[in-house]
């Protein structure tokens, strides 16, 4: 489904730079990539039967330039029982035929589609086991942008994209997004503390102030404050249950001093 366009994110100089790393894209020129990914356009194990490969909790170094990247495994990443409660979660509360409820996908994608399940239901009839923030809420809010920065550091870039919405960031490809962090071996964010949102003309905006780590593959580390926008549509007649969710709407980072590293 198509959903109602944020506003135009804007970057220049050290400005976009500080942006794109903060979504893996250190070094790019201004309107570099940022992401695309909705679990209906992405390469998945979609059968939940599938038993899930365990490797490592610690992430794994992006490659070169020249070598193709795989998105790393939610097992991989949390461990096997972590994983296997989260694809039990996935499982309870989705409604698809075949949800990407796997632990060979990446933690985001899962979670991804808990919190779409979730947001289906709208608070409408009995709770939901598994289903929490209140999908309309601040906190919901901040979980998008959480799951942008944990989609970026697994490579699952797709589903990194669609944080922007289901046709990702408007005026930007998925190939280009993905080419951007090229050189970014791990991105971390730590979300600051928030303030009711705004709203206005039928949509919600809840800013989300964020402080982004980020690893280059030569082993460079940088560091960025600022803040995501991120919107939803608010009780307007028509909209679909994909406007109603939150997306990121836009951002502004800046690069901090290496003393603060």
């Amino acid at each position: 489904m198509n959903r109602t366009k944020g506003r135009s994110m804007r970057f220049n100089g050290i400005m976009l730079i500080a942006a794109l790393l903060a979504l893996g894209a250190c070094g790019k020129p201004a309107d570099g990539p940022q992401h695309d990914a909705s679990t209906h356009n992405m390469q998945r194990a979609d059968d939940p039967k599938t038993p899930a490969t365990i490797v490592s909790a610690t992430p794994t170094p992006l490659a070169t330039a020249s070598t193709p990247t795989t998105p790393r495994s939610c097992s991989a990443e949390i461990g096997a029982t972590a994983a296997a409660r989260r694809v039990a979660i996935c499982r309870n509360v989705s409604p698809a035929t075949h949800p990407p409820c796997n632990a060979v996908n990446s933690c985001a994608m899962i979670e991804d589609e808990i919190a779409r399940s979730c947001a289906l239901f709208n608070g409408d009839g009995p709770e939901i086991k598994g289903c929490g923030p209140d999908p309309r809420g601040m906190e919901a809010a901040a979980e998008v942008v959480r799951r942008y920065y944990s989609a970026i550091d697994a490579r699952d870039y797709a589903t990194a994209w669609t944080q922007w919405g289901d046709d990702g960031r408007p005026g930007q490809t998925l190939a280009a997004f993905e080419k951007g962090f090229t050189h970014t071996r791990t991105t971390r964010v730590t979300i600051g503390a928030l303030q009711p949102g705004d709203g206005g003309a039928g949509s919600i905006y809840q800013t989300v102030p964020v402080t982004v780590d980020a690893t280059l593959d030569d082993g460079t580390r940088q560091r960025f404050a600022g803040t995501y926008v991120v919107r939803r549509v608010n009780g307007v007649d028509g909209a679909t249950p994909s406007q109603l969710r939150w997306h990121i709407d836009s951002a502004k980072l800046t690069p901090l001093p290496a003393s603060s590293l």
